[in-house]
């Protein structure tokens, strides 16, 4: 089967047999750019999905599979959703359901647990914080108990809303504050973050660019809060083109705010390092769907 994640800022891909992960792609099409201000997913990125999808169809045989695909965020914000989902399925022959924050959070969970369990590593609890580009997903785990939030601060949102350096600052510990008031008893001894801003952090420490990455490369990495302050610093002083080879088009200006939200994240939870996991969504769509059909085997 292929998983598809269609998100606020980045459409990923996935083949999936149920033993063995196959052909991968993903792509930045910043699906929440302007959701803000219009309330609407614009034609502009309408065009973005639908050129990643034809460009999915080039590395991945989409003929030979079963297809699920899932929506988040920006398509529960926006009030044409309805409207892009049937011109995406018109244009390519797939159909995105939305999901909610709660399905969301389970299956990000499922998937990160999974490559925990392959990595050898199983805290008896854990917070694992996604930041995506339209809302952050919290997840408190405690001995078998989970406890999810879903906080509608995503990097694409956030960064829209600040128009200055100091609207940012604001925005940030705005975010901060909601991070540390959501989660009873926030101390915590592990804190896992999983998405597009923590991966590419930990790539960047590991001498990768965005054309580089290898997600074998990040999983289990273990990510200080000194180095993202480093890394934020250096991507900083980069001019735009050189800082999109680390972190890919369209997320030149994004990252900024990215950055700083992990780094909120660490505050709020007073963590000082991190175990950073590239499985999210799109692999927990592929778990779940065998999980359904276990008579396959």
């Amino acid at each position: 089967m292929i998983a598809i994640d269609l998100g606020s800022n980045t459409i990923r891909f996935i083949e999936y047999d149920g033993r063995h992960w196959g052909k991968s792609f993903e792509k930045i099409v910043k699906t929440a750019e302007l959701l803000l201000d219009t309330q609407q997913i614009g034609d502009k990125a309408l065009e973005r999905i639908l050129t990643a999808i034809r460009e999915a169809k080039t590395k991945i045989d989409f003929t030979a599979h079963d297809i699920v695909g899932y929506t988040t965020a920006a398509m529960r914000i926006a009030l044409n959703a309805n409207q892009i989902l049937d011109a995406i399925e018109t244009e390519t022959g797939i159909r995105f359901t939305i999901i909610d924050a709660q399905k969301e959070a389970d299956l990000t969970l499922l998937a990160v647990q999974n490559r925990l369990d392959k990595l050898g590593i199983a805290p008896s609890s854990f917070v694992l914080a996604d930041i995506g580009g339209g809302s952050t997903e919290l997840i408190r785990f405690t001995n078998g108990a989970v406890q999810s939030v879903s906080l509608n601060m995503g990097i694409v949102t956030l960064s829209e809303s600040a128009s200055s350096s100091d609207q940012l600052d604001k925005k940030i510990q705005l975010f901060t504050d909601k991070v540390r008031k959501s989660l009873n008893n926030s101390f915590i001894k592990v804190l896992i973050l999983t998405a597009g801003t923590p991966t590419t952090i930990a790539a960047y420490l590991n001498g990768m660019d965005y054309d580089s990455y290898d997600p074998e490369k990040i999983n289990g990495y273990r990510l200080r809060l000194e180095d993202c302050y480093r890394v934020y610093s250096e991507l900083l002083n980069m001019d735009e083109r050189s800082r999109a080879r680390y972190v890919g088009v369209g997320r030149e200006k994004l990252i900024v705010a990215g950055i700083l939200m992990v780094t909120s994240i660490y505050k709020a939870l007073d963590a000082h390092e991190a175990i950073i996991i590239d499985d999210g969504l799109r692999e927990g769509i592929a778990l779940e769907y065998f999980e359904g059909n276990s008579h396959i085997f």
